[in-house]
């Protein structure tokens, strides 16, 4: 077999035969590795003649010869002449319809593209006997300068895990009413914004899945974050609880220190279910406005939504586990059996819809209260990488999707054996064949009720680790996505919603992609713990970027107080998750010169000499740390600074360990304090207004005139 017509069809196809790993040392991608991705890609390379038939495909797939081929959309620039998917000869007449509903007609330039378009937004393009879709995006995000109306904006925020905010009557799960009260305390004390954990849709019929990275859906929302007492309200509410005899279970569960997903969700289900049954058989001019409210939130919902409810009703009825063990005909939504199903079991199918209803219109208020109380932005939503496979992301969107791989990351420094996330990846074809369909309405689902978005690992906009399974995660590889056209489609979503974008992009970073984010506006993020400078120090803040959102830690890495006390250490040695050359003792030593550098950086030290080269955390202690930190990503030139609560509570557990399942409590601690009181204590406002006056500061520089040069 040749190896030359392998690695051709693996480069035309997208898969990256070499790259560097974070190292920066070079990697090549095996044969066999080849031909595994390409065969999940659609392109069978198991022989000659199949690698012939695979590149013959693909061809005719990338330059279409008949405009009946083109696929539904394209994407162009605003101002920028718009190539098209095929040749066209010039002089040919089109007709463009602009989104707004002014037409224009023209002709072809002598170079085969559109003219210029001036106007973004979706516009309806004829030419040639076929009718496609332009995207035409703006050359950059909606940013927090136009959020704010500063030229050099210096906004803050917070990064709340949505599921850890408690209010009275939550039954033990953080939810949009919380949100709603936090937001407000925010508010007073200066923050722009607050981003949240994820709200995706999650497993009903199986609560013991609850991590929010691992959704069965990014189109819809998690039926457990609602709040129906500001709908329904708080007697409705009451008269269910206690119908279904739930009061004193709620009341434990409210009370636990960490989140019992499997029991608190069932409890909110079950009186979810009377609450529901209650709105159908009550005649009372209220109840009829609400159903016609929720009749008006389906229509408006379209086929994502009853898909999603649909699959949620078959999950009740059969029972959690995975789609593709059904009977073949249910594996097809658009099936005449799915669509009887639906009808048989119309309350059903009706109580997801009231799921949905419920928890949106409590986003939506969370949002409205944010703005109302003074946030220039408001929520930030977050978008996870992928799906599970086995929800109804997967079963509702199969042409997109690839089937036989899953998403991670390769070795690096951390995970020397790589990362298997266990995700569902989009098929970079099969988004181009859709006209991005999913992509657009995860986009507009995310920002609908939102003042900004973060991507989730926005390195998978141009390339994802995929990895086969039943192989480790070593076994995988590169597959490219079509990134210019995603990013176009990033900014013009961005713009219509009027929220900023935020791109998680840590991780083995391909050359030049910072740069294009920052070309499209769309905020990087930094976090201290790897802002190094040449010596392997902390970075001076004044030296952090200005395209980038600036951070103390993430729900995935220590907090500053558990960093300080080496709380993630002993945690590490006690799953025995250090690495080879590693032990508790080392990694220890190591951490006190590494809170010596802190400190010295942070100017903690005072005007000691020398400076100590080694720091015990009893040394400093851990409130003077949290304030010096609020301070240093407050005085960086970020035009976003955001605290995670856990840095601004002190609290030193992680919201999540990765690599662990039930040995670690992911995704369950909740935080001890009401969310209206939460931000009461003195030292927690004395830190908040740290961050509040090194932001001015920070602005106050932005702004002082260049001094002239001599």
């Amino acid at each position: 077999m040749s190896d030359d017509r392998l690695r051709e069809l693996a480069d035309a196809a997208g898969l990256l035969v070499e790259w560097e790993n974070s190292d920066s040392e070079p990697c090549e991608l095996s044969p066999h590795t080849q031909r595994t991705l390409l065969g999940v890609l659609g392109f069978p390379a198991d022989d000659e003649a199949a690698i012939e038939t695979s590149l013959t495909r693909l061809e005719q797939w990338r330059h279409p010869g008949e405009p009946a081929q083109w696929p539904p959309l394209i994407t162009a620039d605003c101002e920028s002449s718009v190539a098209l998917p095929g040749a066209v000869s010039p002089g040919t007449t089109y007709w463009l319809t602009l989104e707004g509903g002014d037409e224009q007609r023209g002709e072809i330039g002598a170079d085969g593209r559109l003219p210029p378009i001036a106007e973004m937004g979706y516009h309806h393009l004829r030419i040639a006997g076929t009718e496609l879709t332009v995207a035409v995006a703006p050359q950059q995000c909606f940013g927090p300068a136009d959020a704010s109306g500063q030229p050099a904006p210096r906004l803050w925020g917070m990064a709340v895990q949505l599921y850890a905010l408690r209010r009275p009557g939550d039954g033990g799960i953080g939810d949009t009413l919380a949100l709603a009260h936090f937001a407000r305390r925010a508010a007073e004390q200066g923050a722009a914004t607050l981003a949240i954990s994820p709200t995706h849709a999650m497993f009903s019929a199986d609560p013991e899945r609850y991590s929010p990275y691992s959704p069965s859906s990014r189109l819809l929302s998690n039926a457990l974050y609602g709040a129906p007492e500001r709908l329904l309200g708080e007697q409705a509410v009451a008269r269910a609880i206690a119908a279904c005899g739930l009061d004193d279970d709620l009341r434990r569960l409210e009370a636990d220190d960490d989140l019992d997903w499997p029991a608190a969700g069932r409890a909110k289900l079950t009186w979810l279910r009377r609450l529901y049954d209650d709105l159908l058989v009550r005649d009372d001019d209220e109840a009829l406005a609400l159903r016609r409210r929720l009749a008006e939130f389906r229509e408006a919902g379209g086929s994502s939504l009853e898909d999603h409810c649909r699959f949620e009703a078959l999950q009740a009825v059969r029972g959690a586990g995975y789609w593709r063990d059904w009977p073949a005909p249910l594996q097809d939504p658009a099936s005449p059996e799915v669509a009887r199903f639906a009808e048989e079991h119309a309350h059903e199918v009706g109580f997801h819809a009231f799921l949905q209803w419920q928890v949106t219109e409590g986003l939506a208020d969370a949002q409205a209260v944010a703005r109302e109380a003074g946030m220039s932005i408001g929520l930030i939503a977050d978008l996870a990488v992928g799906t599970d496979d086995a929800g109804s992301q997967s079963w509702s969107r199969q042409g997109e999707m690839l089937e036989g791989v899953s998403v991670g990351a390769p070795p690096d420094a951390f995970n020397a054996q790589g990362q298997d996330w266990g995700l569902a990846a989009f098929s970079p074809h099969g988004l181009v064949r859709s006209g991005f369909r999913t992509f657009i309405d995860m986009l507009r689902a995310s920002f609908r009720h939102a003042g900004g978005l973060r991507i989730d690992h926005i390195l998978g906009l141009m390339r994802l680790w995929l990895v086969p399974h039943g192989a480790p995660p070593t076994q995988g590889g590169y597959v490219s996505y079509p990134l210019d056209d995603m990013l176009r489609l990033v900014a013009l979503e961005s713009w219509r919603h009027r929220g900023i974008v935020i791109g998680e992009d840590l991780g083995t970073v391909a050359p030049g992609f910072r740069d294009k984010l920052a070309e499209r506006g769309i905020l990087g993020m930094q976090v201290l713990w790897f802002e190094e400078d040449d010596n392997g120090g902390f970075l001076p803040a004044t030296q952090w970027s200005n395209t980038a959102m600036a951070t103390t830690s993430t729900h995935d890495l220590p907090t500053v107080a558990g960093w300080w006390a080496g709380r993630d250490i002993d945690w590490r040695s006690r799953l025995d998750m250090l690495g080879e050359d590693q032990d508790a003792d080392s990694e220890r030593q190591a951490r006190g010169k590494a809170r010596a550098s802190l400190a010295g950086t942070l100017e903690l030290l005072g005007h000691a000499s020398p400076r100590p080269v080694t720091l015990r955390a009893s040394d400093l202690s851990a409130s003077q740390v949290l304030d010096a930190c609020a301070r240093h990503i407050g005085h960086t030139p970020s035009p976003l600074a955001i605290l995670p609560v856990e840095d601004v509570l002190g609290l030193e557990e992680q919201a999540n360990l990765p690599g662990t399942l039930d040995e670690h409590p992911n995704w369950r601690r909740r935080w001890m304090s009401e969310a209206d009181t939460l931000l009461a204590p003195d030292e927690v406002r004395h830190r908040l207004g740290e961050l509040q006056r090194t932001r001015d500061i920070s602005r106050q520089v932005a702004h002082a005139p260049l001094e002239p040069k001599s």
